[in-house]
């Protein structure tokens, strides 16, 4: 099945891709994981929808790395207009790996460790914690709310 969605949809699948994305490899890359996701996943596409499917999967896989890539941007930029003090951030991490460690249960610290430190995606984490993927995202929200409490009380 795979093989046949492959051969009959993947050049429209790249244009589609480079077209928002203007750049041929980053397009490949979202397409590939397009692929490498209905390989590993249940998702059971019908004959008269699986066109549409694909096609909206390659949108949104592009606008999310477009998103992706605009928030590093930023974040590189905003570290750049603000100088820090080195010791500063290495204090403040300090302080948020206690508080982890101490205020997260041993589940949440392995979870937010592999997502953040490890940097696995959050289906790679359910495979691994036996879990599904709804529980990691309750997990790292409950963890990350945590964290924004502690650190940024008044929600600046």
């Amino acid at each position: 099945m795979i093989q046949r969605l492959f051969k009959q949809h993947y050049a429209k699948m790249l244009r589609v891709a480079r077209t928002i994305l203007y750049d041929e490899q980053e397009s490949k890359d979202v397409v590939s994981d397009i692929f490498e996701g209905l390989l590993r996943g249940r998702t059971m596409l019908m004959p008269d929808t699986e066109e549409r499917y694909l096609l909206t999967s390659v949108r949104n896989q592009c606008l999310k790395r477009i998103r992706h890539q605009e928030t590093r941007l930023h974040l590189q930029t905003a570290s750049v207009e603000q100088p820090s003090n080195a010791e500063d951030e290495d204090e403040r991490m300090t302080d948020i790996v206690e508080f982890v460690v101490s205020h997260l249960t041993e589940q949440e610290q392995r979870i937010f460790r592999l997502r953040f430190t490890e940097g696995y995606s959050y289906e790679e984490i359910a495979s691994s914690e036996g879990i599904s993927r709804v529980a990691v995202w309750k997990h790292l929200s409950h963890a990350l709310k945590e964290i924004r409490n502690r650190f940024n009380p008044k929600g600046l």
